[in-house]
């Protein structure tokens, strides 16, 4: 939320009645990003374990090549999650009466509206093919199992492999970074639609109390639809509760000096070319924190399914080939009992 703004001209010749400057302006709505921050356990310090549930082809990948693919969410399974925060913030902000509610004028009012609406097109025809996300679950530092709903979801129903980073061993934040590592929040349909209406609600009153000029509106503009956006990127409904996920996101409005720009590729599978950023597992100048690979790969969990110890030979095999049998002993089975269905 920290992207600088261009401002506009703020003040006319002979004006009598001061108007807040633009920074005065951007200042009066941090506080309705306050709770993002307040409940931004990364920000405020934690540094837990994250697993990344996948396939043991993809494992393979992530081990060789030391990367990651981050998907876009227009792909994803989470597509509707994401659209619900969108759409229903962008309803509530319709359908709100902004001359009666900011007190504004028709002009102003007019003015506001089509400030928001250029911040949300712009983010549909530029930026939402160019979001990025890799989904994670906390690791709690006891469990060497995972866990059962994760496995059966995203680890190919336990044949998979699931890849637990450390983010202890990541360097001091890099503050304005366009990665953002964030928990996601779960939340009732209802209870999310409240907290959209409040967010308004409370945008608004700082509107009708800001007295704020109409060159400037666009800067109450910018903040009602980035907390809109941040809320859509990392809420969920609780019926996801158990996957306790964290995700990694790549906002492409954040990275003004294009440090990941070259990072854009994709695939080609059943659902057609999707789009994937390709992020390497090291430090990047303006964007990653120092570490070491082996540092920050805190263990390699084998999927019930494959739990046997041919599996984990084969895979310590794996690494060995790789010139990474130094992380041998990183390698751990799922003792859950899930084995495949056989006919009877």
């Amino acid at each position: 939320m920290s992207q600088e703004l261009e401002a506009k001209d703020e003040t006319t010749p002979g004006q009598v009645e001061r108007h807040p400057t633009s920074e005065e302006v951007y200042e009066e709505f941090k506080p309705l990003y306050a709770e993002f921050e307040q409940n931004d356990v990364w920000m405020n310090g934690e540094r837990p374990l994250l697993a990344h549930y996948t396939s043991v082809e993809t494992l393979e990948k992530i081990l060789r090549n030391e990367e990651l693919w981050l998907s876009n969410p227009l792909f994803m399974n989470d597509l509707d999650e994401m659209r619900f925060g969108l759409t229903r913030g962008k309803a509530f902000f319709d359908q709100t009466d902004l001359e009666k509610t900011c007190g504004l004028d028709s002009a102003a009012a007019v003015q506001l509206r089509s400030d928001f609406g250029d911040y949300y097109a712009e983010y549909e025809s530029k930026h939402a093919l160019n979001v990025y996300i890799l989904c994670l679950s906390k690791h709690a530092p006891d469990n060497t199992d995972g866990i059962l709903s994760m496995w059966r979801a995203y680890a190919n129903n336990g044949s998979g492999a699931a890849v637990v980073f450390d983010t202890n061993a990541l360097g001091p934040l890099v503050m304005d970074s366009p990665l953002i590592l964030t928990p996601v929040r779960y939340a009732s349909n209802v209870d999310r639609l409240q907290w959209l209406e409040r967010k308004v609600a409370d945008w608004c009153a700082i509107v009708a109390q800001g007295n704020i000029p109409q060159n400037l509106l666009y800067i109450a503009a910018y903040w009602l639809f980035n907390i809109i956006l941040a809320f859509a990127l990392s809420s969920k409904h609780i019926g996801f509760d158990e996957e306790h996920e964290w995700r990694l996101i790549y906002m492409p409005d954040r990275d003004e000096n294009k440090l990941l720009a070259d990072k854009f590729h994709y695939t080609v599978g059943a659902r057609g070319v999707e789009p994937k950023l390709k992020l390497k597992i090291a430090p990047l100048d303006g964007a990653i924190p120092q570490f070491t690979f082996s540092d920050i790969l805190h263990s390699i969990l084998l999927g019930p399914s494959i739990s046997s110890p041919l599996a984990s030979a084969s895979v310590v095999r794996m690494l060995e080939k790789l010139g990474k049998g130094h992380l041998a002993p990183k390698v751990r089975s799922s003792t859950i009992p899930l084995r495949h269905a056989w006919p009877i």
